[in-house]
């Protein structure tokens, strides 16, 4: 998680620091430091922030070995979203790598969102579409719902720690939407976390009576 906090990724750097070493490196395991030892190539290895770490490809890679599915391509969509790798890159790297890369969303804008999304998925619905923008019937924008179903018009939210700060607009936004014939689910952190099941029920039920 180091190196793909320093490449820019929202992940906490660890504690202690993890970091990869070539196999013939002396460096060990001390305080406040966890040594890996690992065959890397030179183009695995670049500068960042001032700091040798490997590449962001290794670093995803590595990574993926290391995280469930869900928590891989949540890194990943972090990577894709904000520019630092490709899907094509993705797709001819490790064959790990290539499989999260089969489940990512480049257009995912949150963390959350990526567990959403990948909740419906492993639990057998239909895959969403991240960040859609909807119009109603005279063209005017109504809203970009974090998924979207679009053959049953049902758009699928992840309310943040922020929708407090926010209700007056989400609420705006929930109007018009529904006033145009979408149809409009809910979710927190909670709900993910704690009701798995309860929410690919609710979601599997709003595409059963579309």
């Amino acid at each position: 998680m180091t190196a793909a906090w320093l490449h820019g990724l929202d992940a906490e750097p660890c504690d202690p620091i993890e970091a990869t070493v070539p196999n013939d490196s002396g460096i060990g395991t001390r305080s406040g430091l966890r040594v890996r030892h690992a065959e890397l190539a030179n183009s695995e290895v670049e500068v960042v922030r001032g700091w040798r770490v490997t590449s962001i490809i290794r670093t995803l890679t590595d990574l993926c070995n290391r995280l469930s599915l869900t928590e891989a391509v949540v890194i990943v969509d972090m990577a894709l979203h904000v520019g630092i790798v490709d899907l094509g890159a993705l797709s001819t790297s490790s064959r790990k790598l290539s499989q999260v890369a089969t489940f990512a969303e480049p257009a995912t804008e949150s963390p959350m969102e990526s567990r959403l999304r990948m909740l419906l998925v492993l639990g057998g619905l239909p895959r969403p579409r991240a960040q859609i923008s909807l119009f109603d019937n005279h063209h005017r924008f109504l809203g970009r719902p974090d998924l979207y179903y679009p053959d049953h018009r049902l758009c699928i939210e992840y309310d943040g720690t922020n929708h407090r700060d926010r209700l007056a607009e989400d609420n705006r936004r929930q109007n018009l939407l529904v006033g145009a014939g979408f149809r409009l689910l809910r979710f927190a952190a909670s709900d993910i976390y704690n009701r798995p099941d309860v929410v690919g029920d609710q979601v599997r039920s709003a595409l059963s009576r579309a």
